[in-house]
């Protein structure tokens, strides 16, 4: 395993002043796969699309159909509008297969938590969508993996904070679109969102 490249994160943190809400994945897919520079990239993940349905009735909001991709000044102006903030468990990993499928990432170096608290410490709840994502933050944090769906209050590094763990939203997971969005609506009415 040693020989295999360990890959560095190549986006930076997206912090918006006053965030409440970091979501974390695990690691972005290689950039061949990227309709843009950013969270999310790969044309076929769900991720925007859910966001799309829950705050704007419309899974291809931020979706330009012409261009196929993502609107990224769109998406930028609405995550700082709803102060959520977006990184990934992972800043440094090796793929073991080419791809970015969670069971095939070596984490090597995982987010500093501590930093990010530092930075914002209006962090009320952490968002991680999949097994390997929560899986980080739970270790960090010394509570035991919540299901999917679910949500535990966490102090770590001083800092109290609700662990959500939502469904993945890679389209792999076998879950339609409209329950993905069904589950991450219930967790921002939760977090008091108007959805």
């Amino acid at each position: 395993m040693n020989n295999i490249r360990v890959e560095s994160h190549p986006f930076e943190p997206f912090l918006p002043s006053g965030a409440v809400v970091l979501m974390l994945g695990t690691f972005p897919p290689k950039p061949e796969r990227w309709s843009m520079e950013f969270y999310y990239p790969n044309k076929i993940n769900d991720m925007w699309r859910i966001m799309g349905l829950i705050f704007y009735g419309d899974k291809n909001h931020f979706w330009i159909e012409e261009e196929k991709r993502f609107d990224l000044p769109k998406l930028k102006a609405f995550l700082t509008e709803r102060k959520i903030a977006l990184y990934d468990t992972a800043t440094r990993v090796r793929r073991l297969k080419d791809n970015a499928s969670d069971k095939f990432l070596d984490i090597v170096e995982t987010v500093d938590l501590e930093e990010f608290f530092g930075l914002r410490p209006t962090i009320r709840a952490i968002v991680t969508a999949g097994e390997k994502a929560t899986g980080v933050i739970s270790t960090m944090a010394g509570v035991a993996l919540p299901k999917t769906g679910e949500v535990v209050h966490c102090a770590c590094h001083g800092h109290e904070f609700d662990l959500f763990r939502m469904p993945s939203s890679s389209r792999a997971y076998p879950l339609s679109l409209e329950k993905k969005a069904d589950a991450y609506r219930t967790m921002f009415r939760q977090l008091g969102y108007e959805v």
